[in-house]
């Protein structure tokens, strides 16, 4: 997520959660400090028995949960296939949406499992395995939907304000469909949507369709945009891919991800961990449309 995308950051249910997560952000640093210079070579992950997977704390793409248990579509497919790969343990390291970039090219984790979406720009500094997921977009609005949008577009036409992740894709989608930079909120992350929305301070907020239904969960001062309509970008409806993540430096690591989850993806287990988490048949239909080299070339 989110896109990452959403896609895409944490989702913090309670200050439970948040008390976890931060010592579990605080556990993870400690451990990865003594290695965190070394690029995540598939050999010497296997030697060393563990290896260190980023999620962006975005439910249902791969979030800890309040015991501090990895969970969502990233990681639960994650799990499969490092078992696989016959790798021991995993570290799981939560971090912001809009470190886990940053995070790949200075090694501080091997890998993310966040759902990230699969775009050309992205391209050019991390490496993609093949789509693991897709999905579609949604608005987030405050109840009764008093500003009236429902697309995407609504905001290149009036001076209506829409809020949008750091670091998430909407930000290029929102640019292609010419919304001005000042009807662009931005915020940290998913967490402070709700209020965003619910306060006025933004119309609505833009994220994938599984974020937004999560987020509507959640209060009852806000809802999904009804009779939504997916953005046409370059004549087409916006669809995003999401994959695993790899450094530039890992392609051992990346390849053999990419084997073992076209395996994986035959199997009803697969089918099974995407579905319980919200992703429709579509969702799992069009994740076989394209490859990371179809997404990566644009």
């Amino acid at each position: 997520m989110t896109r990452h995308h959403s896609s895409k950051a944490g989702i913090r249910p309670n200050n439970s959660f948040s008390k976890a997560l931060a010592a579990a952000t605080l556990v993870s640093l400690a451990a990865t400090a003594p290695y965190a210079a070394q690029a995540a070579d598939l050999d010497a992950i296997k030697s060393k028995g563990t290896i260190r997977i980023a999620v962006a704390n975005e439910i249902p793409y791969g979030y800890m949960d309040i015991s501090g248990e990895a969970k969502g579509a990233g990681p639960d497919v994650a799990k499969h296939i490092v078992k696989e790969l016959g790798i021991a343990n995993i570290e799981w390291i939560p971090t912001s949406f809009s470190s886990l970039i940053p995070g790949l090219q200075a090694n501080r984790f091997d890998m993310v499992a966040a759902e990230m979406a699969i775009l050309p720009q992205r391209c050019q500094q991390v490496h993609f395995s093949n789509p693991n997921s897709s999905y579609g977009e949604g608005l987030l609005v405050a109840k009764g939907n008093p500003d009236d949008v429902h697309r995407y577009e609504d905001f290149a036409d009036s001076d209506k304000k829409v809020a949008i992740m750091a670091g998430a894709d909407q930000l290029e989608m929102f640019q292609a469909l010419g919304v001005p930079a000042d009807r662009m909120v931005t915020i940290a992350n998913n967490a402070d949507a709700i209020s965003t929305v619910s306060t006025g301070r933004a119309s609505a907020y833009a994220a994938t369709s599984l974020t937004v239904s999560e987020l509507a969960g959640k209060s009852d001062r806000v809802e999904a945009a009804e009779n939504f309509s997916d953005p046409v970008v370059d004549g087409e409806p916006v669809r995003s891919w999401g994959g695993f993540t790899f450094s530039k430096d890992s392609e051992s690591l990346r390849d053999a991800v990419n084997e073992q989850l076209a395996e994986f993806k035959k199997t009803d287990a697969w089918k099974e961990i995407l579905t319980q988490y919200g992703f429709s048949a579509a969702d799992l239909e069009g994740s076989f449309t394209k490859t990371a080299e179809d997404l990566c070339s644009g």
